[in-house]
């Protein structure tokens, strides 16, 4: 009786830690399956349509943050965390359905619709932080970020580690706030403790300086480009500057009259 207690607590000690791995392995092997696979352009592109809905046709997010910039991402990069959020080893409401085996399909889809995100031409005109404080954001940047996200903010593909130039300053700043706080679970460990001692001053100054990274002209999109691929895809008569829908904009503040 007495052994059936120990191995029952036993047990029980150990069921968090199971069941928080297992999300992390679920998607481990929809990851290493989808990279094994040979990516199909064409349904890639089919694939998209359920994507662009948030993203935009031309996968450029939203300057507000509430969507990223997801055009031009490294297509390793795409692939983890969309079998992350399908695993649920990534915290993302607004995304799980939209991974569900019903509308995205299997780890095929998920290579296809990776490799034509990536191969989308990114905004000319993402969204930047206020800009007041670069000297201090350049230099936390190179001496925390470089190692990992490059010189130039471009990311390893091999070690699916995100590129991060052209992306809209309040997303960075969101994730950027999620990953410190541990909110993001499939964040990367040692970024985390990295960031740990980063104060509110520190975390805009380094995601303004990052924000305002260039991609290399031939990632970017000529101005007014819009995704050929979607010609019948409603749009507002005027995006505001590029980065997004002009919805996204804050309506004026009411005058008295």
């Amino acid at each position: 009786m007495r052994k059936f207690i120990i191995a029952a607590s036993l047990a029980s000690l150990l069921a968090p830690a199971l069941s928080a791995a297992q999300p992390a392995d679920d998607a481990l092997r929809e990851y290493e399956q989808a990279m094994n696979l040979t990516p199909n352009h064409e349904n890639g592109k089919k694939v998209y349509k359920i994507c662009a809905v948030c993203h935009t046709p031309e996968g450029w997010g939203l300057e507000s943050g509430a969507y990223p910039q997801v055009a031009g991402q490294l297509s390793t990069v795409l692939i983890k965390q969309l079998s992350d959020i399908r695993a649920r080893n990534r915290d993302n409401p607004t995304m799980l359905p939209f991974t569900s085996p019903q509308l995205l399909g299997g780890a095929q889809e998920i290579a296809d619709v990776a490799a034509y995100i990536s191969k989308l031409p990114m905004s000319p005109y993402n969204g930047v932080g206020p800009g007041n404080d670069l000297v201090l954001g350049e230099r936390l940047y190179k001496d925390n970020c470089v190692e990992c996200h490059g010189e130039h903010g471009e990311g390893i593909l091999d070690d699916h580690i995100p590129l991060i130039y052209g992306q809209h300053y309040r997303y960075l700043l969101r994730q950027f706030e999620w990953i410190k706080n541990e909110r993001r679970r499939n964040a990367d460990k040692k970024m985390v403790k990295q960031i740990h001692g980063f104060t509110h001053r520190d975390i805009r100054a380094v995601l303004d300086y990052v924000s305002r990274i260039k991609p290399p002209k031939e990632k970017l999109a000529e101005p007014g480009w819009r995704n050929p691929d979607f010609p019948k895809f409603a749009r507002p008569a005027n995006l505001h500057s590029g980065a997004g829908y002009s919805i996204d904009k804050r309506p004026p503040r009411p005058t008295r009259p």
